[in-house]
C-alpha cells in the first residue's frame, strides 16, 4: 500500500513536469523494469503504470501531442515486456510453480494495464499502427489461454483472482477501445463477436466462464449492435464508406440461426430464476424485491445485463426475433404441470422476455385476449409452486398496461389485484410485485386510459389493504413505492378519497 502511494505521488508530479522538466523519469521507469531484481522490477513497473495512467488522462490539445510522442515511442517495449511476463506466467502454471506463477501474473496485469492507456488514448488513428492492431488481436489469443488457464488453477487460489481480474481488464482492452475507436475497431468485430458469442452463447465457455467475464462480453456484443457509427443512414449515399463496412460486417454475422440461438439461450438459460434467488425469495421476499428492482449490487450482476442484452438485440432484429419469440409463448399455453419446477420457470423466463419487449411486440400480440383467455386464469392459481408465475404475471400486465390494453378490461384486473392482496397466504410474496404494478403501469399521470369510475368501486377495499400492507413492510425503499402508490391513488381520485 505505502508503494502505491508512492507511485501515486511520483504520477502527480509527472502530470505537472513530466516530460519537459522531469524528462529522466520515463527512461529511468524503463530501465528499471528491465532488472532481474524482483521486488524492484515490481516496483518499477507499479510506478509505470500510475504515470501512464496520469498522462493518459490529460485532455488539453498540446498534453495529448505530448502523450501520441510518448506512446510511439514506448509502444514497441510495452508490448514486448507484457508479452515475456505474460510467456513466463504460462510457462510457471504448466510446471506447477505457484509462488512463481503468482509474481509473473502480476507483472502480467500491471504491463496490461500499462498497455491498455496507451492503446486507448496515445493513437489519433490507431488502426494505421502494425502494433496497435498485432496487439489488439493478440488479446483474443490471450484471453483464450487465460480462461484454458482457469480451469487448472483452483478457486480457492490467490492466483485465481488476479487471473479472474486480468481476464477482466483484456475485456475492459476492447470495450474501451470500441468506445474511443469505433471505426478503428471495425477489422475486430468478427473477432469479437464470434468470442464473445460463443463463450457466452455455446458449450465453448461450460466449465471455464465466471460471472463478471459474461457480463463483459455480453457488453461488447450490446456496444456493437447499439454502435450508432456502425449503422447506415435511411439514405445509404449518406453513409460513410467505414459505417457501411461495419454495417455488413454486422450483417453477415447475425444470421438468423446465430439470432435465433442467442435469442433462445438468453430467454432459457440466462433469464431462468436461479436457486439462489428462488431460496432468497422464499426466507426474506421483502428484500428479494428490493434488490431485483435496483438495489446497489443488482446493477453491476448479470441479470440486468442479460435483461439489457436481449431489449437491444430485439429492438435490432425485432423482425427474424418475434416469431421466434411468439412460437415460445404459443408453445406454453395452457396449464402448466406444478410438479415439473423447470416448466414453471421456463413459462416465468418467457413471460419476461414478453414483457421487456413489449413495445416491439405491439402489432404482433393481442393481449387483451391473451389477459382475459390466459392470464387471468394464472393470476387465480393459488398452489404454492405458482408463485413466480402470479409474480411475473403481475409484472407482465405492468408493462403492457400503458403499450396495448383495452379500458374495459380494467376493472377484471383491479378485482384480480384486491384477490392478491387480501389472501394472506399469498401476501409475502405477491403484495410487492402488486404495488409495483400499480407503481409502473396503473396509475401514473400520463395514463390516459384510467377512469375514476372503474376504480372507485375498488376504492376503500384497495386502499385500506395498501394501508395495512405500509404498515407490513420494512424496507424502507418498499414503505417509499407503497406511499407512492397511495399518493397516486389521492391524486387519481381527488376528493372522492
Amino acid at each position: 500500500q505505502i508503494a502505491t502511494q508512492i507511485s501515486v505521488l511520483i504520477a502527480k508530479v509527472a502530470r505537472v513536469d513530466c516530460p519537459r522538466q522531469w524528462p529522466e523519469l520515463i527512461p529511468t521507469l524503463l530501465e528499471s523494469v528491465k532488472v532481474q531484481d524482483d521486488l524492484r522490477q515490481h516496483r518499477a513497473l507499479l510506478t509505470f503504470y500510475h504515470v501512464t495512467k496520469t498522462l493518459a488522462s490529460k485532455r488539453l490539445a498540446a498534453d495529448r501531442k505530448l502523450f501520441y510522442d510518448l506512446a510511439s515511442g514506448i509502444y514497441s517495449f510495452a508490448c514486448s515486456l507484457w508479452n515475456h511476463h505474460t510467456d513466463t506466467f504460462l510457462q510457471q502454471v504448466c510446471t506447477g510453480d505457484e509462488a512463481a506463477a503468482t509474481n509473473s501474473l502480476e507483472r502480467t496485469l500491471l504491463s496490461l494495464k500499462v498497455l491498455r492507456k496507451l492503446t486507448v488514448h496515445g493513437f489519433v488513428e490507431p488502426h494505421w499502427s502494425v502494433e496497435v492492431m498485432g496487439f489488439l488481436h493478440a488479446v483474443f489469443e490471450r484471453l483464450k489461454q487465460f480462461l484454458e488457464c482457469s480451469r487448472s488453477i483452483r478457486a480457492e487460489n490467490v492466483c485465481r483472482d488476479r487471473l479472474e481480474k486480468t481476464i477482466i481488464l483484456f475485456t475492459k482492452v476492447l470495450l474501451d477501445f470500441l468506445d474511443q475507436h469505433p471505426f478503428s475497431f471495425t477489422p475486430l468485430i468478427q473477432r469479437s463477436l464470434e468470442f464473445a458469442v460463443s463463450y457466452v452463447f455455446t458449450e465453448a465457455g461450460e466449465g471455464i466462464v465466471f460471472e463478471r467475464f459474461i457480463v463483459q462480453c455480453m457488453n461488447l456484443i450490446k456496444m456493437i449492435v447499439k454502435n450508432y457509427a456502425y449503422k447506415p443512414s435511411k439514405n445509404i449515399e449518406d453513409s460513410s464508406p467505414e459505417t457501411l463496412e461495419a454495417h455488413k460486417i454486422k450483417t453477415a454475422f447475425f444470421t438468423y440461426p446465430t439470432l435465433m440461438e442467442i435469442c433462445r439461450r438468453l430467454v432459457t438459460h440466462y433469464f431462468l430464476l436461479t436457486k439462489e434467488e428462488l431460496m432468497m425469495w422464499e426466507e426474506d421476499p421483502e428484500g428479494f424485491t428490493v434488490e431485483e428492482t435496483g438495489g446497489d449490487s443488482w446493477k453491476y450482476s448479470l441479470r440486468p445485463c442479460t435483461e439489457v442484452l436481449f431489449i437491444d438485440i430485439f429492438h435490432e432484429y425485432n423482425q427474424t426475433l418475434t416469431p421466434v419469440l411468439l412460437e415460445m409463448v404459443r408453445s406454453l399455453q395452457g396449464p402448466t404441470n406444478m410438479e415439473d419446477a423447470s416448466a414453471i420457470l421456463i413459462k416465468d423466463a418467457v413471460y419476461n422476455a414478453v414483457g421487456l419487449a413489449a413495445y416491439e411486440l405491439f402489432d404482433s400480440v393481442d393481449f387483451d385476449q391473451w389477459f382475459k383467455n390466459q392470464l387471468l386464469a394464472e393470476l387465480q392459481v393459488s398452489h404454492n409452486r405458482y408463485k413466480p408465475i402470479r409474480r411475473r404475471v403481475i409484472w407482465l400486465i405492468g408493462q403492457w398496461i400503458s403499450v396495448k390494453f383495452k379500458s374495459d378490461l380494467r376493472p377484471m384486473l383491479y378485482e384480480a389485484i384486491r384477490n392478491l392482496l387480501q389472501d394472506q397466504d399469498l401476501v409475502s410474496h405477491i403484495h410487492l410485485q402488486s404495488v409495483l404494478f400499480f407503481f409502473n403501469g396503473c396509475l401514473p399521470v400520463d395514463d390516459f386510459e384510467f377512469r375514476t369510475d372503474q376504480f372507485l368501486p375498488y376504492l376503500e377495499s384497495m386502499f385500506t389493504l395498501l394501508f395495512q400492507l405500509l404498515q407490513e413492510v420494512t424496507e424502507c425503499d418498499t414503505k417509499m413505492h407503497v406511499l407512492h402508490v397511495l399518493s397516486c391513488v389521492i391524486e387519481r381520485v381527488n376528493m372522492q378519497v
